[in-house]
């Protein structure tokens, strides 16, 4: 039996779903870290941390068949929320 249009939208936003969700996760670890940064007198930007992350993010995109470039920029728009969260933190701490 053929898919339906609105069955594979109803995916896509099951799928969009567990992202947010996750994303929601993911931002509350690093707020946890942004506190122990604060505590520690550590800087909220880390490039040496970025650098494996972003070599790990393009092992994981190809190791999944998705655009590197994709990828990089998904997480270049996650560090820089990160980093802005644990300057807030900072500033509040």
């Amino acid at each position: 039996m053929l898919e339906t249009l609105d069955d594979l939208r109803k995916s896509i936003d099951n799928i969009d779903n567990a992202i947010v969700a996750m994303f929601a996760e993911r931002f509350k670890v690093t707020d946890r870290v942004g506190y122990y940064k604060a505590a520690n007198g550590l800087t909220a930007k880390d490039p040496a941390r970025e650098a494996i992350q972003f070599q790990r993010m393009s092992e994981l995109a190809s190791q999944y068949g998705v655009d590197p470039e994709f990828a990089a920029s998904y997480l270049a728009a996650v560090i820089e929320r990160v980093v802005r969260n644990h300057e807030q933190i900072a500033e509040n701490t």
